[in-house]
């Protein structure tokens, strides 16, 4: 795929937590951008697991540890396409593992290109490998005791098994 060194890009999410699912979608994007923001959607009406600042420590680990060249790790809230022209981008990605993802995503779209129709959105498709993966899936297999390795990368499952533990002595 044709690579533009100019194209900043936004792959936006909860990442809550990040999983391998969500690095190889970064692996792709940077692929065909010069500069990607992971930007972490701090919506803390959600309930997540972990703090945004928690969420922006353990991707810029695993971008790091994954040897990643310009990707930045952000946290944001608001519209997300108020964050991305702030930040320069001409470029939404977003992920899609099903037919199901499409029609929220779709939507999504649509009033992304009303708001800002400057700003594109490129959906890629994960790895088969991790077409069934989110991180909804990942924190019920965790928390039911269930093996998440091969999942997450190896810093994520530690940080699981600390919140589990700190959760379980309250």
């Amino acid at each position: 795929m044709p690579h533009s060194s100019n194209l900043v890009a936004i792959y936006p999410g909860s990442f809550d937590p990040l999983t391998n699912g969500h690095l190889d979608l970064i692996e792709r994007a940077r692929a065909i951008c010069g500069h990607l923001v992971v930007a972490i959607l701090s919506n803390e009406d959600k309930k997540p697991a972990f703090t945004a600042s928690e969420r922006v420590e353990m991707v810029r680990e695993a971008v790091a540890d994954s040897g990643f060249k310009k990707v930045v790790v952000d946290s944001f809230d608001g519209l997300l396409v108020d964050y991305a022209a702030a930040r320069g981008a001409s470029m939404i990605v977003r992920g899609i593992r099903a037919i199901s993802d499409y029609e929220y995503e779709m939507q999504m779209t649509l009033m992304n290109r009303r708001l800002r129709p400057e700003i594109e959105t490129v959906f890629l498709i994960p790895n088969e490998a991790y077409s069934f993966l989110s991180s909804r899936i990942v924190k019920e297999v965790f928390r039911l005791g269930g093996n998440v390795s091969g999942l997450v990368p190896p810093a994520v499952e530690m940080r699981l098994r600390n919140r589990i533990h700190e959760r379980s002595d309250c």
